[in-house]
């Protein structure tokens, strides 16, 4: 007798596709719906998760696009800690779909608003980046002419970008209850004044990223018509959540809507992939292995998993590097941190 799973591959079975299998090298578990060519302009954005995959595109000879270069002369310690080649533009982290969208919207209007550029202590931050400039601006005027310069750079780089690697991070966020803007992170985190009268929170749901994602795409393809996407899920669980609940169920309800919403939003469109890379980094057969001792930081195991199947799939492979000596360490592991504002939250906890 046969039925509808008798001639099944192995990877369509749990025992063989999963507990029995290499965690460490997942075997078709990812079909690319095209391909990226060699020479293909890329630019990467997203979660604090999103900065590996753009040191590991760069590392596999992939043209990964850099609008905003580092200054010349500026070491790359420092560089990094002023969000220099972290992302194709110094945007910082994008947490959310919305956030994305907005930056888009503003980007193609040039538009800068005051409102943006919260102080502190005598210095100016910009909002949507607080900490792309460690110690602030020395002028609210300095501050929103970077941040023209930053959304000029931003629409050249989406105009020319032949596909945007965006990694989606939260559905949590702030918002300001007059003119709808989102924050990366809250108000009186960084920088700015938290008004409980003024910022509300968000928790968005599987509707509101969707219609996030088709918004953003129909913003970019306004700019560049050929322009395709591939969306991902950060494995990195929640730092802290402001919705009321427990931070293990907070985590597990923000990326299954992520996941889900990219998942249905991939599917309406033939220019939209979805790479599973949350489902490596948490897949059971690793027993955890892919995150550091605190449960949170993916390990270099785990984003070299990550990484592996995404460019083998796209016949790449990562290229080896050295590493630097114990006695030189210090530097280069500082430079390879990863940048993220949501673990501000646990630092400023009573």
């Amino acid at each position: 007798m046969t039925h509808p799973y008798s001639d099944l591959a192995a990877t369509a079975f749990w025992r063989s596709g999963v507990a029995e299998a290499d965690p460490a090298a997942p075997v078709d578990l990812y079909r690319p719906k095209f391909v990226l060519d060699a020479d293909a302009a890329i630019a990467t954005a997203g979660s604090c998760f999103a900065q590996h995959v753009g040191r590991a595109l760069r590392g596999a000879g992939m043209q990964v696009q850099d609008a905003e270069p580092r200054p010349r002369g500026c070491p790359p310690v420092v560089a990094r800690a002023y969000g220099y080649g972290v992302y194709s533009a110094r945007y910082g982290n994008i947490y959310t779909v919305r956030q994305l969208v907005q930056l888009i919207g503003d980007a193609v209007a040039e538009r800068v608003d005051p409102i943006d550029i919260w102080a502190h202590e005598g210095r100016f931050y910009d909002a949507m980046r607080p900490t792309i400039e460690p110690g602030g601006f020395a002028t609210l005027d300095e501050a929103m002419a970077l941040r023209l310069s930053h959304l000029r750079a931003v629409r050249g780089l989406f105009s020319e970008t032949a596909c945007l690697i965006f990694t989606l991070g939260l559905t949590e966020c702030w918002s300001d209850r007059d003119t709808g803007r989102v924050f990366p992170t809250c108000p009186g985190i960084v920088a700015g004044s938290f008004d409980p009268a003024r910022h509300v929170f968000l928790n968005l749901r599987h509707a509101e990223v969707l219609a996030d994602l088709e918004a953003a795409r129909r913003m970019l393809h306004a700019l560049n018509p050929g322009m395709r996407m591939v969306l991902t899920v950060s494995p990195v669980p929640l730092t802290a959540t402001a919705a009321g609940g427990h931070v293990l169920a907070a985590t597990m309800r923000s990326k299954a809507v992520l996941r889900a919403a990219a998942d249905e939003f991939a599917a309406m469109h033939e220019d939209v992939d979805y790479f599973p890379s949350y489902e490596i980094v948490t897949n059971p057969a690793a027993r955890g292995r892919f995150f550091r001792p605190n449960l949170r930081e993916v390990t270099p195991e785990g984003v070299e998993a990550v990484m592996s199947c995404f460019l083998a799939a796209h016949g790449l492979a990562i290229q080896p590097r050295p590493r630097p000596a114990a006695v030189a360490a210090s530097a280069s592991e500082q430079a390879e941190d990863v940048i993220c504002e949501e673990i501000l939250l646990e630092a400023s906890r009573k």
